[in-house]
């Protein structure tokens, strides 16, 4: 499980044996988790997030978007 990004109380990261889904990441803070897709940064799975903090979530993962989807290729190949 691959961390690739750190921010305040926030892990995104993936899961190894997920290769055969589309590029995606997982945002975890305490027992909250949210999957996001990373074509379109929208939600595929939400558990405990309120949809403000989803926002900022999803707001950040955009301003770093490249690094996660080079930190998705690099680990499961293009």
């Amino acid at each position: 499980m691959p961390t690739v990004l750190r921010w305040g109380p926030y892990r995104a990261y993936f899961y190894s044996n997920e290769r055969g889904e589309p590029a995606h990441i997982h945002a975890r803070a305490g027992n909250r988790e949210a999957k996001v897709w990373l074509h379109d940064l929208t939600v595929a799975i939400n558990v405990g997030y309120p949809a403000h903090e989803l926002g900022d979530i999803i707001r950040h993962l955009r301003l770093n978007r490249k690094s996660l989807l080079d930190a998705w290729n690099e680990h499961f190949g293009d």
